[in-house]
């Protein structure tokens, strides 16, 4: 079996969308291009936004309107270039993987409800990650929170996990513990 079949099979077996298939039926992906080579083989019914060449959001689920990074309540994960990996350090300047990924100085919204605020960190995983054959990411999981702006009550939990490459200049963030996300990566082809 080749990689790139191998990589449609492990992210159609780790994604919930193949619930409706029979046993030992594939589930249909589609190749998606980002910068410097990178293709990924994500679940055909994944919707794929392009905000320009730096911000691609893939949803994977439920989203009213997608807007690109930070749309509020909108399953998705991002594929970043360098505009905003440049932003990456509460806009001040570029991420390094030092601290989470986060364009604003201020509370920004949590991403699963809006009203709550989103407080991200510490990291509780580090490491080197897969990205296709011959990358490998710098990997970063953070502890983050979605609590009210007037007090400290949590209301939910999240990791948000990064995978960045900087020589390729391409930051994934994922805020949703998308199933199958992580094998996409590992998978990945570089042409």
């Amino acid at each position: 079996m080749s990689k790139r079949h191998l990589a449609v099979a492990v992210v159609a077996a780790a994604t919930v969308l193949t619930a409706a298939l029979p046993a030992n039926a594939a589930a249909p992906a589609q190749p998606l291009k980002f910068r410097n080579g990178l293709t990924l083989y994500i679940p055909i019914q994944w919707k794929v936004y392009r905000f320009g060449a730096d911000v691609v959001q893939v949803v994977t689920g439920k989203c009213g309107k997608p807007q690109g990074w930070s749309t509020p309540e909108c399953d998705a994960f991002y594929l970043l270039g360098p505009k905003y990996i440049k932003i990456g350090a509460e806009g001040w300047g570029p991420y390094t993987g030092k601290n989470p990924f986060y364009t604003a100085s201020d509370v920004q919204p949590c991403p699963f409800n809006q009203k709550y605020g989103e407080l991200i960190g510490p990291k509780v995983a580090r490491g080197l990650r897969q990205v296709g054959e011959g990358h490998k990411a710098a990997y970063n999981a953070w502890q983050a929170k979605c609590v009210s702006y007037s007090s400290t009550k949590v209301y939910a939990r999240f990791t948000q996990r990064e995978w960045y490459l900087p020589k390729s200049k391409i930051l994934v963030v994922d805020q949703w513990n998308t199933p199958g996300l992580a094998d996409a990566l590992k998978y990945a082809d570089w042409k």
